[in-house]
């Protein structure tokens, strides 16, 4: 695949590029979620918007920081795994329900809501919301300009 075109190297887009990744990169950092959770909800998202780019990031940064290889194959049947805590699976239904938003006709449901609220901080859940709605930018402007995955390389996060 090629990508159609690089955010970061279009004059036009570059700046505001920069600073959404800006704003991501403190979220992640300073967030009360735990940087595993985030991570998860992060490769879900990028899994069920086909953003084969961030697939390939949020997999590969969940491994440089420790995660799992039996979890991160399981992300994507979550619901049929044992290798998620409680916590983290009210995060990642929020997520798929967050990321899913046009196919349900009453979005997030009150009981995935209450489930997160369950294991999470209310600093937690917001962070948690932004979280998504920020990946799920993120992935379809990747998914929208082609970028490919599977060259990334962790240096951080």
């Amino acid at each position: 695949m090629t990508a159609r075109l690089s955010l970061f190297d279009t004059p036009s887009s570059a700046k505001a590029a920069a600073q959404f990744g800006t704003a991501s990169t403190t979220l992640l950092q300073e967030s009360s979620l735990p940087a595993a959770t985030q991570k998860l909800v992060l490769l879900r998202a990028s899994q069920v918007n086909g953003d084969s780019y961030a697939t390939d990031v949020w997999a590969k940064n969940a491994t440089a920081a420790g995660e799992t290889a039996v979890r991160l194959h399981l992300v994507a049947a979550w619901r049929e795994s044992t290798v998620f805590t409680d916590a983290e699976r009210a995060a990642l239904e929020l997520t798929e329900q967050g990321t899913r938003i046009a196919d349900a006709a009453g979005a997030v449901s009150d009981e995935a809501w209450a489930e997160a609220a369950k294991h999470h901080t209310e600093d937690q859940l917001s962070d948690l919301v932004v979280l998504i709605a920020l990946i799920n930018a993120t992935n379809r402007m990747s998914v929208i300009t082609r970028q490919p995955g599977g060259t990334y390389q962790p240096d951080r996060l």
